[in-house]
């Protein structure tokens, strides 16, 4: 186990979120799992291994600066300490640019955009005092290049790919990597029921993208930072 182990997880009773929390959890890691449901908390609790140092914290919004500087103290009580945030908070709507796109632009920037944000913003002084960080974001391919419909969301997540741009050139000397992963179909049960028609072949575990994010905040992936990474590859090992 290293000594830079303490990750808050922003949406941990969330399909990612969860799947993150335990793969870090599995490899030492002492978890704050923050989330806006108590009862999504207590079903991620079941799931940790039964040695886990963890930390449930109810939020119900991460918008608010003022929520998020109160968990981000909660958890340096508990633990000490932030070393790494991983921000897996966000929504998806789509709809053509006319007058009542302006509700989902609005929608949009404030869940995934401002949240981002502001989780960021709430963490990087703890990071700054301890000359050490990493902070992961989930974005998405449509921040990259948007196709119809995708006005609002693709807007709101180019806000956190650059956002992570800007954590990363600001905060390089601090020792704080910033990165934000670009998933492809997540295949959770959710989207097994929205898109029940859909060739599943390409669909990415939350499992297989949390073994990317555990790489991304551990000390061994210091070179990285200010990445806007793909996770849209085969999810399946491979032996010679």
């Amino acid at each position: 186990m290293n000594s830079h182990n303490i990750v808050m997880i922003a949406g941990a009773g969330g399909n990612l979120g969860s799947a993150v929390a335990v793969e870090l959890a599995r490899g030492g890691a002492r978890v704050a799992c923050i989330d806006r449901s108590a009862e999504a908390l207590k079903r991620l609790a079941e799931h940790l291994p039964a040695n886990a140092e963890s930390l449930p914290i109810v939020v119900n919004d991460l918008s608010d600066d003022a929520a998020c500087a109160a968990a981000v103290a909660q958890v340096e009580e508990r633990f000490g300490g932030i070393d790494a945030l991983v921000n897996t908070v966000g929504g998806f709507q789509v709809g053509p640019v006319a007058t009542e796109a302006l509700r989902q632009w609005d929608l949009m920037m404030n869940l995934n955009g401002r949240t981002a944000l502001a989780i960021s913003a709430a963490v990087l002084p703890a990071m700054q005092t301890a000359g050490y960080g990493r902070i992961v974001h989930v974005a998405a391919a449509p921040g990259l290049k948007a196709a119809a419909g995708q006005a609002a969301y693709a807007a709101s997540k180019a806000a956190v790919i650059r956002l992570t741009e800007a954590i990363a050139a600001e905060y390089r000397a601090n020792g704080i990597t910033a990165n934000c992963i670009l998933p492809g179909t997540i295949d959770t049960p959710q989207n097994r029921v929205a898109m029940p028609n859909a060739k599943k072949d390409s669909w990415v575990s939350p499992q297989s993208i949390a073994r990317l994010i555990a790489f991304l905040v551990s000390p061994a992936a210091a070179v990285v930072t200010g990445g806007a990474i793909p996770a849209t590859g085969l999810d399946r090992e491979v032996t010679a």
